[in-house]
């Protein structure tokens, strides 16, 4: 088992601030159960001697002022078996921002630290309980904006990612180690093309797994941050409509009069289990009005950025030179064009339309009576995913930081294999195998910087 660190006593808020039901303070370090004990009482129980991993009523007090501060259950958890591995309290009091920030200012004055941005997590990391890709699944986790995406996230916490490339590393160290023997014991006049031969298979054998890990990347991406989806179309063609269905809520103003919305709204919403960022934005179109105008020119630069263009025209009026504008201005963008108000006469030409636009670009809706909106989710699915998400496939690889380090570990293995093929001697080639297998160890924590560290639990919440 691993070495449990030493480290002082810390305690933080672990729920949302706010009004609510229930409020948690935690702690963790080794004072922590005496820290608690202080501020506990209960009849002439004593915290420091009740069996882990229970929990008990009492009440909170302020030793100084003698005063009760709130009627608490207290969890008492003993080290090594906790999130941090080390001992834990977890003060359970009444939901609000005086009692909960009381109860906090009383474990500090009896000697806890607050915790810094996500020490909890990081104690655990690096006390050996969880690797730095749980780590940053705990994270995922808790931002997770659909069920699918909870699934991804709760996979590589589970260790399928660790697992997964723990097990490529230990290949390359196997490797590594006949290589060495070889070298040093040879027992046959060719070692070095035997050597050569088996760190070039071996090389390539490992990019075929890194290239179906990185193939699904940019769905594993899309899980966790989302699909930035712009929402586009000259004025009062039903866009912030269509925003209003999909959030179920009246978010953005819709009138008949046209320039209505004047600036970007950005919301998220699961479609089909797809995480969609929506961006409602002005409608495109040659404005004298400043305030419009402004909004339009945000409107470009969201359909830019954007990941998928929703755009969505009336089919009830003939195609204008709008209209035309913005489909030569999305056609080389993923998108799907929305024929709107299926439900009033169709006046667009549509011959014209699908010599412009791909068939499996378009979908006939009605935002007015809901009707074909659900195959949007559709749509989007065989868009992106191929018409399924696999949830279970734990090579949904959703994190910017781990594809980078497997394009570095794929960029290393290919210089394997130019090596040997140049001819270059195998001790050179050796580290470029060497510093894939480093690339790969930042995934998990295993050669990552102190730097590195600090910065990615600086990104999680307090008391997590």
């Amino acid at each position: 088992m691993m070495e449990i660190l030493e480290f002082d006593t810390i305690a933080a808020i672990s729920t949302p601030p706010g009004e609510g039901a229930i409020s948690i303070v935690r702690l963790s370090g080794p004072d922590a159960v005496k820290i608690a004990s202080s501020v506990y009482q209960f009849k002439n129980k004593n915290l420091q001697q009740v069996q882990s991993h229970t929990i008990h009523y009492g009440h909170i007090v302020d030793p100084a002022a003698k005063q009760i501060v709130d009627e608490v259950m207290v969890a008492v958890m003993l080290a090594p078996k906790t999130f941090t591995r080390e001992d834990v309290v977890e003060i359970n009091c009444h939901g609000g921002i005086v009692v909960v920030n009381q109860i906090l200012q009383l474990l500090l004055r009896q000697g806890a630290r607050l915790a810094e941005p996500g020490e909890f997590t990081k104690r655990a990391f690096l006390n050996g309980r969880i690797d730095l890709s749980q780590a940053e699944a705990v994270m995922d986790l808790i931002r997770a904006k659909t069920d699918k995406a909870a699934a991804n996230a709760l996979q590589q916490l589970d260790g399928n990612l660790s697992h997964l490339v723990g097990s490529l590393r230990q290949e390359i160290l196997e490797t590594l180690a006949q290589v060495e023997v070889n070298i040093d014991y040879p027992e046959y006049e060719d070692v070095e093309e035997l050597t050569s031969r088996l760190m070039a298979e071996k090389a390539q054998e490992l990019q075929v797994r890194i290239a179906n890990i990185l193939k699904h990347a940019r769905q594993g991406k899309i899980l966790r941050e989302g699909l930035k989806t712009a929402i586009i179309g000259r004025p009062n063609v039903g866009k912030s409509s269509l925003l209003n269905y999909l959030l179920k809520e009246d978010k953005a103003i819709v009138t008949e009069i046209a320039g209505t919305t004047r600036d970007v709204i950005e919301e998220y919403v699961n479609l089909g289990g797809v995480p969609l960022k929506l961006i409602d934005t002005a409608g495109i179109r040659e404005t004298e009005d400043v305030v419009e105008a402004i909004g339009v020119k945000r409107s470009m630069v969201a359909l830019n950025e954007a990941d998928l263009v929703l755009l969505v025209l009336n089919q009830n009026e003939e195609l204008t030179k709008e209209d035309d504008d913005l489909l030569d201005l999305t056609k080389d963008k993923e998108r799907l064009v929305l024929l709107n108000k299926m439900d009033l006469a169709k006046k667009i030409d549509f011959s014209t339309l699908e010599k412009r636009v791909p068939q499996d670009e378009l979908v006939t809706v009605s935002v007015l009576t809901n009707v074909g909106l659900d195959y949007l989710g559709e749509k989007i699915q065989e868009r992106f995913f191929a018409g399924k998400i696999e949830s279970q496939d734990a090579t949904y690889i959703s994190n910017i930081r781990h594809v980078h380090l497997l394009e570095e570990a794929q960029t290393a293995l290919e210089e394997v294999i130019t090596g040997i093929n140049a001819g270059m001697p195998v001790d050179l080639v050796q580290i470029d195998f060497t510093r894939a297998w480093e690339k790969l160890g930042e995934i998990i924590g295993e050669s990552a910087p102190d730097e590195l560290i600090t910065q990615l639990f600086s990104q999680f919440c307090l008391g997590k």
